[in-house]
């Protein structure tokens, strides 16, 4: 899911961010003299402004995405026998709902933190990127499921309409993801009013998700805002809305700080990991009945530990679009973004077959946890291939949040570029989120043809050909894969 509008518009920004290579040339986990964490140079350290892009932001969402397909591979494949060791792993993996809210919140505010008002186009972007493609992924699992599934035609039509008012499966979260944006304005109003004071704003908002999670984990909330229901409310998620919208406000701070206490965030997280783990056993063996169900979906115990996750993703999304990676690497990670969103839409889609085929009888002849990646692999891999073909399609942007790419460009080099006119050229190499040189982002953007809030997506190939010292062409503007 990328922080472009034209990719996943759950984490959208509303203007296109300047069309940057990957973030840094400098490797951001270089060791600092003292050994505690690590320094990032100026270039690796995001620029202040709004209009730059956040290619270590997007790198996390492909990494989120795997989290979430190991999820529901292990719902759908983990054997009875291993239902105590799935559970304490998926109280863990479950960290990828908060991160993927954290993510959305974060970017979509980073959008709008300068912007003074929230117009008419803000409310047609967020219904085009999250209320169609929730209405046609869930008539398409419905009709997947059809044959198998429901007897008559009534019941048929009567569970369609539960599936649209509830969700499908996975498909819930865009119904959290559209409750913020309803509440977007309101909330934005909030972290502006309480500038100044974002800390205490963030420590309120952590005590009120203690006490919620704990009353629902308890049983002291009534049933509708508990289990199946709290998935679906966002009450639920509060904090991690909230915090990503402040993080947005300081992002050039706390991304300095978390790349100077990188060891300390490991240690941290993999420490409430481990008091998180401690804590299910104790509750799945009954050994202290008080710590409540183990099979609860939302269990304080892990709020520490899904801060500390979050953070690493963060991390590791850093790393991986150091400009010290491999192109290969790059160009993975890019990809893996640019169809994160296709994956969520249509994992279970690949998970359901598999099942059918009788996936899960493999672990009679290797050991579950190794179906489970293999499964992993099987279904990210099959779904970027999906996701990929449907974006080629006049269904793309209601199918996969990504503009219409040409069947060209599939194959990277293949595409149509088109040529630089005598002159135009600018020195190619442009900082992160910075603007070409003598030209405003909005000239820039004018002279190559793309608006403001074009949906014209920089494919990977454009941006690693400019990062690697390709010229801009038409003035400033970067190598285009011509559009069929």
């Amino acid at each position: 899911m990328t922080a472009t509008a034209d990719t996943i518009d759950v984490d959208a920004a509303p203007e296109r961010l300047s069309p940057t290579g990957p973030t840094a040339s400098t490797d951001p986990m270089t060791p600092t003299a003292h050994g505690e964490g690590v320094l990032v140079s100026s270039e690796s350290a995001p620029s202040s402004g709004t209009r730059k892009r956040l290619d270590h932001i997007d790198a996390m969402r492909p990494v989120k995405q795997a989290g979430v397909v190991g999820t529901h591979t292990l719902l759908a494949f983990a054997p009875v026998a291993a239902t105590v060791a799935a559970g304490a792993s998926l109280m863990l993996l479950h960290v990828t709902r908060e991160a993927f809210l954290f993510v959305s919140a974060c970017m979509l505010t980073y959008s709008y933190r300068q912007s003074k008002r929230i117009d008419r186009t803000y409310w047609q972007r967020r219904f085009m990127s999250v209320g169609v493609p929730y209405l046609c992924w869930t008539v398409i699992y419905f009709l997947f499921l059809l044959p198998s599934t429901y007897q008559n035609p009534a019941t048929s039509l009567g569970h369609l309409g539960y599936l649209f008012a509830t969700g499908y499966y996975q498909l819930y979260y865009l119904i959290v993801v559209a409750e913020f944006y309803v509440l977007f304005p309101l909330l934005l109003l909030l972290v502006r009013r309480t500038a100044g004071h974002h800390g205490a704003l963030l420590a309120v908002s952590g005590a009120i998700q203690v006490l919620v999670v704990g009353m629902m984990h308890w049983n002291v909330l009534p049933p509708n805002m508990r289990g199946f229901w709290a998935s679906r409310e966002i009450t639920s998620y509060q904090f991690y809305l909230i915090a990503g919208m402040v993080v947005a406000f300081h992002l050039d701070e706390v991304h300095a700080w978390l790349c100077r206490h990188v060891r300390l965030i490991i240690v941290f997280t993999l420490a409430s990991a481990a008091v998180a783990e401690a804590w299910y056993y104790l509750s799945a063996d009954n050994v202290v009945g008080w710590l409540g169900s183990s099979s609860d979906p939302f269990q304080p115990i892990v709020i520490p530990f899904n801060i500390g996750a979050i953070a690493c993703i963060y991390l590791v999304g850093v790393a991986l679009v150091d400009r010290r990676r491999s192109h290969r690497l790059r160009s993975m990670v890019q990809s893996g973004s640019d169809n994160a969103y296709g994956i969520y839409l249509a994992q279970m889609i690949f998970i359901t077959l598999l099942g059918w085929l009788g996936w899960r009888h493999l672990d009679g002849v290797m050991p579950w946890p190794l179906v489970a990646i293999i499964t992993v692999a099987v279904v990210f891999v099959a779904c970027i291939g999906l996701t990929a073909l449907l974006a080629r399609t006049p269904w793309s942007k209601v199918l996969t949040g990504r503009s219409r790419a040409s069947w060209a460009s599939l194959w990277p080099g293949r595409g149509t570029v088109v040529p630089a006119t005598a002159g135009s050229q600018v020195p190619p190499k442009w900082g992160v989120g910075q603007e070409a040189p003598g030209l405003s982002r909005g000239e820039a953007e004018s002279h190559s043809g793309r608006s403001p809030d074009s949906d014209v997506r920089w494919s990977a190939t454009e941006r690693l050909m400019i990062s690697n010292g390709a010229p801009p062409t038409v003035a400033t503007a970067p190598l285009m894969t011509a559009r069929r």
